[in-house]
């Protein structure tokens, strides 16, 4: 079993995940810290529990998730794992950024690609990529299968989805993204998005009032149990 710590970062509210194996090898999923007691925050949990960092997961390249990712990748000497199909979204970081109210971030990070569908091996944890479009051209969720976890990035909110009114969003695609990766999901499925609190997949093939047109019953979809 996984072991998930939050981390709520910048004014906006970001959440960034540290997510370790009982191995005690750790991902780092959106690392949104801006200020360097943020990102000590995030090392000082690695090393009071003995934790070793693996790499750095990007949901997707927005500068609010992804600020930290260059520091933190010379720090720990680790990948960032990034789908390529947002390295298009790294020439908008510094006008986003200022339009969030944050600093410009550095993106001199090196990537490893992620594609639909992989499968991430760290130590004794495994992480499905699951691409999910349409927040960003190569927004990806990350699945915890064996724990019922997903990273949903800014893809699926409780109660609310992504915006696509950002550089190269597409609302028709991030529903589609929704509907056929996500909600095919068991309903016990527990989300951690990249803003506000949990849900389940469940709840929101039931409640999301922006699937509205799609909610039924949770006995119609069915969450994997009776």
């Amino acid at each position: 079993m996984i072991t998930v710590r939050r981390f709520t970062f910048q004014p906006i509210g970001e959440c960034s995940y540290l997510v370790s194996a009982p191995d005690g090898t750790a991902v780092i999923v959106d690392p949104g810290c801006t200020l360097s007691k943020e990102e000590q925050a995030l090392t000082e949990a690695l090393d009071s529990n003995g934790l070793n960092a693996a790499g750095i997961l990007l949901t997707h390249a927005h500068p609010d998730h992804m600020f930290a990712a260059s520091s933190l990748q010379k720090k720990l000497g680790v990948p960032v794992y990034m789908s390529p199909a947002d390295r298009q979204m790294l020439p908008y970081c510094g006008p986003l950024a200022r339009a969030f109210g944050l600093s410009e971030p550095a993106t001199d990070f090196s990537v490893k690609a992620v594609s639909d569908g992989e499968t991430l091996l760290f130590g004794d944890m495994a992480l499905k990529v699951i691409a999910t479009p349409g927040h960003t051209p190569g927004s990806v969720c990350y699945l915890c299968a064996e724990d019922r976890i997903l990273f949903t990035g800014d893809t699926l909110f409780a109660g609310s989805i992504g915006r696509t009114d950002l550089p190269l969003g597409d609302y028709d695609k991030l529903i589609v993204s929704i509907m056929d990766k996500l909600m095919a999901l068991d309903g016990d499925t527990r989300i951690l998005p990249g803003h506000g609190g949990p849900s389940t997949i469940g709840e929101e093939r039931c409640d999301n009032p922006f699937l509205e047109p799609f909610n039924e019953k949770e006995e119609i979809w069915g969450s994997g149990s009776e």
